[in-house]
């Protein structure tokens, strides 16, 4: 009796043992879903070495780049000295001004032509100097030389051009002591275009403190007499 033979079964070529798993797909909204990152530690040791060689470097040349940035100073020590000085002498000229006009608010025109000779003398190079040249005029026509108050009236009148109390105290003195009256009423046409106020005696006196002696000038201008 020959040998039977087992039955061919065809595991290999059956299509349903052929057939490729599926690939799961998870919803990314699904409370299962968990994402998944790189390791921390793979991460870290998948950077080039050479990074962290550079890193420490970088670090200390940003810091003291920063540094050296909050340490510049623009300005020199020679700038600064210089800065100082000039402060100094602003100050020292500012309240030699301030004396003169206090002293000829008192009617002291001695001592007020003191105080403004020294402003104009050592801080010509200053421009508020000028308005201590129109002090040192008045003083000048009060108790000094009414010539050398006139020029220096004139001049002022120049530098100042549009200053109202110097072509004021021009005008009169013009008037009085060089019988100008064409040229005393263009002075005066100038301060009072610019102030009205030096048509009053009382203004002059009281606020401007001019002395005496210009008061009665523009007294006389004004008067025509």
């Amino acid at each position: 009796m020959a040998a039977s033979k087992s039955p061919h079964i065809p595991y290999l070529s059956s299509p349903l043992l052929q057939r490729k798993p599926k690939t799961l797909i998870l919803n990314c909204q699904s409370s299962n879903f968990r994402p998944q990152f790189p390791n921390r530690r793979l991460l870290l040791f998948s950077l080039p070495l050479s990074g962290f060689l550079l890193l420490p470097n970088q670090f200390e040349s940003g810091s003291s780049s920063s540094y050296a940035a909050t340490q510049y100073d623009p300005v020199t020590p020679m700038e600064k000295d210089a800065s100082d000085l000039l402060s100094q002498r602003v100050s020292e000229a500012v309240e030699l001004l301030e004396k003169g006009r206090e002293l000829q608010a008192q009617g002291d025109f001695n001592g007020a032509l003191g105080y403004f000779s020294q402003v104009v003398e050592n801080y010509k190079d200053f421009a508020f100097s000028d308005y201590a040249r129109v002090g040192r005029a008045l003083a000048l026509y009060e108790v000094g030389d009414r010539e050398e108050a006139i020029a220096e009236m004139e001049d002022v009148s120049i530098s100042l051009k549009g200053y109202p109390e110097v072509h004021a105290a021009l005008a009169a003195a013009l008037y009085a002591d060089k019988h100008a009256p064409l040229l005393a009423e263009n002075q005066f046409t100038i301060a009072t275009l610019l102030d009205p106020h030096f048509t009053d005696l009382s203004y002059v006196r009281d606020s401007k403190h001019w002395p005496p002696s210009l008061i009665s000038s523009l007294r006389h201008f004004i008067t025509l007499s």
